[in-house]
């Protein structure tokens, strides 16, 4: 069976890659391969094709498959909310939470996660058309094989792109390398009012899974819950998966990144996280109604979070 996630050398899916590099998934019974599949909305539209079992990506991004919530449903939080970085060139010498450096520039954003930023820029006063924001694709992300974090990195240092909305990673090379500058870090505090709950990491699995195997979608919560705490308990372990995983320069990068996002690191999802994303993603006009709850959380598995990570 596989697991896929829309990006590999990140910060963003790191437990789920981390419960399959530590064995936490075969330690209870599993045997997931753990795959890149990009962008996340061919990832959800495997999963509900049954080619693969289970999506460790952004939450909101499941509505590209399963409209309305049909069909799907999230098991667990890898991490507490939105978790993109706003990154500008650092020539620009942006100011931290200055949304008016985004006017005329080109932003890199991938699809579906492109979404929230421009759900914050217009909640945060800015009007991509009349202020001329281009959001697009990074340039050479186009073939679904190349990490889009570290890619938007090395663009903003060449110049191919003004800005870019991407993961921690991605963030970390560009700022020790002196190409880019930290606008925004929602997760920690940055933009508009409610943007945290735009959507968080998550892992999802189709309703026809959990009718066939629901021990088997139990088991892959209590995996993931497994890598959080082992990541909480010993942050070392990051550099362990992450040498597995990344090219050298990343793997000696990932530690810090995860003992930062260690707080966030809590399987439980929320109902003020649902609300927050439903309304989200109704802003967009990609949800119709509000869905309940238990229409978009496999409740029957909350025993399996056991509360927080640490």
């Amino acid at each position: 069976m596989k697991i896929a996630v829309p990006d590999l050398i990140s910060n963003s899916y790191f437990p789920v890659c981390a419960a399959v590099e530590l064995g936490c998934f075969r330690d209870e019974g599993l045997d997931l391969e753990l795959e890149m599949i990009f962008p996340v909305d061919r990832a959800y539209r495997m999963l509900a094709a049954g080619e693969i079992a289970f999506v460790g990506g952004s939450a909101h991004s499941a509505l590209a498959a399963f409209p309305g919530w049909r069909g799907v449903k999230l098991l667990a939080a890898q991490a507490q909310g939105m978790y993109w970085f706003l990154v500008m060139r650092a020539d620009l010498a942006a100011r931290r939470g200055d949304l008016a450096v985004v006017k005329g520039r080109r932003i890199g954003a991938a699809p579906w996660v492109e979404m929230g930023l421009r759900r914050l820029l217009a909640a945060g006063g800015i009007d991509i058309v009349r202020d001329e924001v281009q959001i697009a694709p990074v340039p050479g992300t186009g073939d679904g094989s190349v990490n889009f974090g570290v890619t938007a990195a090395h663009a903003l240092a060449a110049g191919a792109i003004d800005g870019f909305w991407a993961n921690g990673m991605g963030t970390e090379v560009a700022v020790r390398e002196g190409a880019g500058t930290v606008v925004l870090d929602v997760r920690r505090g940055d933009g508009p009012a409610g943007a945290f709950d735009y959507t968080f990491a998550s892992l999802a699995t189709s309703d026809a899974l959990i009718a066939r195997d629901p021990a088997l979608a139990a088991a892959a919560v209590r995996g993931l819950v497994r890598a959080q705490r082992l990541l909480a308990a010993d942050p070392a372990l990051a550099t362990c998966v992450g040498e597995k995983l990344f090219p050298a320069r990343e793997a000696a990068l990932i530690r810090p990144l995860i003992e930062r996002d260690l707080p966030y690191y809590q399987p439980a999802i929320g109902r003020s996280s649902i609300t927050g994303m439903n309304a989200f993603l109704r802003a967009l006009g990609l949800l119709e109604g509000d869905p309940a709850y238990e229409d978009v959380v496999a409740t029957r598995f909350s025993a399996e979070w056991d509360g927080p990570a640490h």
